[in-house]
């Protein structure tokens, strides 16, 4: 479980690091495809809820270093992402193409939810996506359609992402 959980924080270290710099020139309504939260929701899918809860907050922590956001806010979020993404594992088989964007998805919406109940209880210092305004919509269809790729890359490297036993 360790080596799972490291690793993972390591692969989305590097996606948190593209998704700063390079991705950054490439946004679509100030939005960039979340990788870090699709390598966070891939190893849970592959490792389980204990796995991606801790990958989840240790690859939020990662964020928080190097983010403006309020420390533990992208710990926090992703936690409870990679949670909820673990307790889908082995319910249904991993395809190439459908199940990573259905997960991406619903993982993208899901951060903007619990953004948005954070707000409810801490107030403004948390930013929150606007229903209306396109960033939300642009970023979930960025993590939508860039999931399969992502997945397909992950799985190339399963022995580092997935636990003994389950490569």
């Amino acid at each position: 479980m360790v080596k799972s959980i490291t690793w993972t924080v390591v692969f989305g270290l590097i996606a948190i690091v593209l998704q700063s710099t390079l991705l950054s020139h490439l946004a679509l309504y100030q939005a960039v495809p979340d990788l870090a939260l699709g390598i966070v929701v891939y190893s849970a899918y592959v490792n389980g809820m204990m796995t991606g809860q801790f990958s989840g907050f240790f690859t939020g922590l990662v964020q928080d270093f190097i983010s403006a956001a309020p420390f533990g806010l992208n710990a926090l979020v992703r936690m409870l992402v990679g949670a909820l993404a673990g307790l889908m594992k082995g319910t249904f088989y991993l395809d190439v193409f459908l199940l990573p964007m259905i997960l991406c998805a619903f993982a993208t919406l899901l951060k903007a939810l619990i953004l948005l109940l954070l707000r409810i209880v801490l107030g403004d210092a948390v930013l929150v996506y606007s229903i209306a305004a396109p960033a939300l919509w642009a970023e979930l269809a960025l993590n939508t359609f860039t999931a399969p790729f992502l997945f397909a890359f992950l799985k190339r490297f399963r022995p580092l992402l997935a636990r003994r036993g389950e490569v």
